[in-house]
């Protein structure tokens, strides 16, 4: 708990000039952020290694590597391409002694391999799929947080990938849903 009240510490003051995430969610940060974030441990409760896609403001990277540590083999690689939302999850990384690494670079670039390969608010799934591949090929499974449009875009999605994929409600919202995925390839 101490490490999660140092991270709202931390994302309410550079949020303050950075924007990181919708300042009017800061008053329900729990439930919307952290709690949206803490609910894929019980979906992969044997993963130990974790790749978060477009971690900016960590969720839910950052959050789980809280939650893992102290686990042993844990660890968890925050991948963003910006520049500043690096520095910001470096500067939490240090100061909470997280099992994490932070990756400024392309997410589809990156060949670390993970038991799991995340996202939350990064692109459409279409997309998304595309940054995850090189995980999935490598033998992650995927669990990304998504809106109330997630049936929609995995029906895209479709269009351009093979895949297998459940769909399950976010615990903290129920128009949220968190889709799992395994055994991409592009379609033909």
């Amino acid at each position: 708990m101490a490490d999660l009240e140092v991270f709202i510490a931390r994302l309410t003051e550079v949020n303050a000039v950075m924007n990181l995430i919708g300042p009017d969610t800061l008053p329900d940060v729990w439930n919307r952020h952290f709690w949206d974030s803490a609910q894929l441990l019980d979906l992969a409760p044997e993963a130990k290694t974790w790749a978060d896609l477009g971690a900016g403001a960590g969720f839910p990277g950052v959050v789980l590597a809280i939650l893992l540590k102290g686990r042993p083999g844990a660890h968890v690689w925050l991948i963003d391409s910006l520049g500043k939302r690096c520095r910001f999850l470096q500067a939490v990384v240090d100061e909470l002694g997280l099992p994490a690494t932070v990756i400024n670079g392309r997410a589809e670039e990156q060949t670390v391999q993970v038991d799991v390969v995340t996202a939350r608010a990064v692109a459409p799934m279409e997309k998304l799929l595309g940054y995850a591949q090189p995980y999935l090929q490598r033998g992650a499974s995927g669990l990304f947080l998504k809106g109330e449009k997630a049936e929609a875009e995995v029906v895209q999605a479709r269009g351009v990938w093979h895949f297998e994929s459940d769909l399950s409600v976010s615990r903290s919202d129920p128009r949220g849903r968190i889709v799992s995925v395994r055994s991409l390839r592009r379609a033909r």
